[in-house]
């Protein structure tokens, strides 16, 4: 039994999706960042970074949204959430979720945590007056260069859908409207039709 701690509305959201989709048993444990569940020593002790997701295996603990999702794919037998017999693909699937974590994820931190990188009032102030045109571009990145069909690689459905879904959805509140990207956008619209981001979004909402 897998144990994944994710929070409504955080990155984690993609994993928990990823394992809905994934057929594998787990149990989700949902923590109130806005309450500081995520700074409890009993969690501290699983993460000591203190934050989402955090995924418990038999083999032990795993951080970071990207090597979740690689892990659930890899582990996952009832569904192909990674084309394992091509290697470039499977490469390219991580170098997209990489760009989410270390480039668009940042960006829209800058917004709301702009306390890890400044201490100057009008240091964040500025941060977060760029969190909108930084999203903007990304995502026009992801539209004109990454979209690849139906889902981010195409016809095939995979770990950097939920990622991706996940992520879209902060844009309204960073100030962008997911409209101004019709690929995004018809994706999203695309990813809430299915059962496991239905029932995954249900959870997180109690």
């Amino acid at each position: 039994m897998l144990t994944l701690y994710t929070a409504k509305g955080s990155c984690g959201t993609a994993s928990h999706i990823a394992l809905e989709e994934s057929g594998l048993p787990y149990e989700a444990k949902l923590l109130n960042l806005g309450a500081g569940q995520q700074r409890d020593p009993d969690y501290l002790r699983i993460n000591p970074k203190g934050r989402v997701p955090a995924l418990i295996t038999a083999s032990g603990v795993l951080t970071e949204n990207p090597a979740i999702l690689f892990y659930i794919a890899s582990m996952a037998s009832a569904v192909d959430l990674l084309p394992k017999d091509d290697p470039f693909a499977v490469a390219a699937i991580l170098s997209f979720n990489a760009y989410l974590s270390s480039t668009v994820h940042v960006a829209h931190a800058h917004g709301r945590r702009g306390s890890r990188w400044a201490d100057a009032p009008e240091a964040i102030a500025a941060m977060q007056e760029k969190v909108a045109e930084n999203m903007r571009a990304s995502f026009l990145l992801i539209e004109d260069e990454y979209l690849k069909g139906e889902w981010v690689m195409g016809s095939g459905y995979t770990i950097a859908d939920p990622y991706l879904f996940t992520v879209a959805g902060w844009l309204k509140g960073d100030g962008v409207d997911i409209e101004e990207f019709p690929k995004v956008a018809e994706h999203h619209a695309r990813m809430l039709e299915r059962p496991a981001v239905q029932k995954a979004l249900a959870a997180e909402r109690g």
